[in-house]
């Protein structure tokens, strides 16, 4: 393989990884969220959905419904949480506080969430600035993939690696 061959499979291969990377980006746009797309880390959300469960996510300008679920980051954490609405307080100004509840834990996430992932002990509410998107929609199961190289991290390396060796040997 000659010089211009691999200049040329390289280049193949960075333009389908960012355009890859500008479709999500558009799609985000489009949806109004940051992430539109996140993968279900646990199971306190069962039987809606499940570990490895792929959700998208939309961000509309309409006050969020009791019964709703959106995906809301607390400060000071990177991982985005899954809960559903079960109550809500609207202010006069229009602002709108929630408090949310994963649908297979015993209590609401005041006490454990709220306040014992959060720094100030004194959050009681999701607020507007938290939320990252609701949920309209899933793929079952298609998550998985996204776990097990969080859980594996030398297959995600294998895996790359085989995706280049692959770009590189095939023209």
């Amino acid at each position: 393989m000659n010089l211009r061959q691999i200049l040329t499979n390289t280049l193949n291969v960075l333009m389908m990884l960012f355009g890859v990377f500008m479709s999500y980006k558009a799609w985000g746009l489009y949806t109004n969220c940051e992430s539109p797309l996140v993968v279900v880390l646990s199971g306190s959300m069962e039987p809606a959905f499940a570990r490895g469960d792929i959700l998208f996510l939309n961000n509309p300008k309409k006050p969020i419904e009791i019964g709703e679920i959106p995906v809301f980051k607390i400060p000071n954490r990177d991982i985005p949480i899954v809960h559903r609405v079960i109550d809500r307080h609207d202010s006069e100004n229009g602002n709108q506080v929630l408090l949310t509840k994963g649908d297979n834990n015993d209590v609401d996430d005041r006490i454990f969430i709220y306040r014992e992932l959060h720094s100030n002990r004194n959050m009681m509410w999701v607020e507007p600035q938290h939320i990252v998107g609701r949920v309209q929609g899933f793929l079952q199961y298609l998550g998985m993939f996204t776990i097990f190289m969080t859980d594996y991290p030398m297959l995600k390396y294998a895996l790359l690696g085989a995706i280049a060796l692959i770009a590189f040997i095939y023209e």
